[in-house]
């Protein structure tokens, strides 16, 4: 599956959804005067708008490599993810501060049926765009989706909050007038993890990772099906653009062999990991001593 036009499929769907969802929420939030079904309906629009970024994005890391930037502009994909990971940083503590605040001033949810039955949709919505986005995400490897699936999740969740408080404010009026805000607390919590692994894996493939050892002993493998064992195989790092992968590494010759002879080995090996692996690959030679 390509994983651009995963993104912006993805993209498309969602800003559908919300605005939909929006929609909806709001005329219910209206028409029921509650405060709470305003303000989830104002958080779905925010689904929208990254999903807006998301496609965005994809103009920018499916770019190609150009005088400044060799490798091109894949690294979009993890910066965008930051983004995205930091807008679900922000929607989580926004709910901690209104838990705390509901908290501290005793305050209860009380709705009415209509509530009950648009917030129902919102929920299975929200949880199917999350599935499907964290599906794409699972094909193609791509965080950006990974995050706004995240970002979907946090809506359904702050619904979750919402058709909480209404079914207990319905059977155990003012004796659980903390549940709402309490619930609210954790799935704060929830967000800023999500936020943080999101974040924290962005960060690692911007940095350099140490490539999966799965894909090193297929890298000896195609080697060693061409030269044995007799290479010494070492230094094996991979350079991870998303849209280009550059690897490198280093082999041991027979030090009486010529520099031409050399030459060829190296290049052998980097055809052979250009076609099995869609890898650039850069062979460094030293003499086996």
């Amino acid at each position: 599956m390509d994983k651009s036009k995963a993104q912006v499929t993805e993209g498309i769907v969602s800003v559908i959804v919300n605005a939909l969802l929006f929609a909806v929420k709001f005329w219910a939030g209206i028409v029921t005067g509650s405060i709470a079904l305003v303000a989830d309906a104002w958080h779905t629009l925010s689904d929208s708008l990254t999903s807006i970024f998301v496609i965005f994005a994809v103009k920018l890391s499916t770019r190609k490599a150009d005088k400044e930037h060799p490798f091109g502009h894949g690294r979009w994909e993890q910066i965008s993810s930051i983004f995205v990971a930091v807008v679900l940083g922000i929607i989580g503590y926004d709910f901690l501060r209104n838990s705390i605040t509901k908290f501290n001033n005793r305050e209860s949810a009380i709705f009415g049926t209509l509530a009950i039955i648009i917030t129902v949709v919102s929920i299975a919505a929200k949880e199917l765009l999350a599935q499907y986005a964290f599906y794409l995400a699972r094909k193609t490897g791509n965080l950006v989706i990974r995050a706004d699936a995240w970002h979907h999740r946090s809506d359904a969740l702050s619904s979750i909050v919402v058709l909480v408080g209404i079914l207990f404010s319905m059977f155990f009026g003012e004796k659980l007038w903390w549940i709402d805000s309490v619930l609210g607390m954790i799935i704060a919590l929830m967000l800023f993890y999500a936020s943080f692994e999101i974040i924290k894996e962005a960060i690692t493939k911007l940095l350099g990772e140490e490539p999966d050892q799965s894909l090193v002993d297929k890298i000896h493998g195609e080697i060693k099906k061409i030269y044995g064992d007799d290479l010494h195989i070492h230094h094996i790092h991979l350079h991870n653009y998303v849209l280009h992968q550059e690897v490198t590494l280093h082999i041991r010759l027979d030090k009486n062999k010529t520099i031409e002879e050399g030459h060829k080995t190296a290049t052998v090996i980097e055809e052979t990991l250009e076609k099995q692996f869609n890898m650039t690959a850069t062979v460094h030679v030293e003499p086996l001593l």
